[in-house]
């Protein structure tokens, strides 16, 4: 008979993480997602760039016409 008052405390709790904002920490987000880091985007663009030229090499090796699976190349 007591399963009234827990529900009615689980029932706060969720109204309370629903409609109360928490404090969000916008700044550290930021910081942790590393947007407007400049140099996290260099990084980042330095790793694209060499994933871009391995490939390449491939797209060289197997070009566009070659494709081992018979079927059209709009189709899949």
């Amino acid at each position: 008979m007591g399963r009234g008052r827990a529900k009615a405390k689980q029932v706060k709790v969720a109204r309370q993480l629903k409609y109360n904002s928490g404090g969000t920490d916008l700044d550290r987000l930021r910081d942790e997602l590393g947007v407007g880091d400049s140099s996290r985007s260099d990084d980042a663009d330095d790793l694209n760039d060499e994933l871009a030229d391995r490939y390449a090499d491939y797209a060289d090796d197997y070009g566009a016409g070659d494709d081992d699976d018979g079927r059209s190349p709009g189709r899949r």
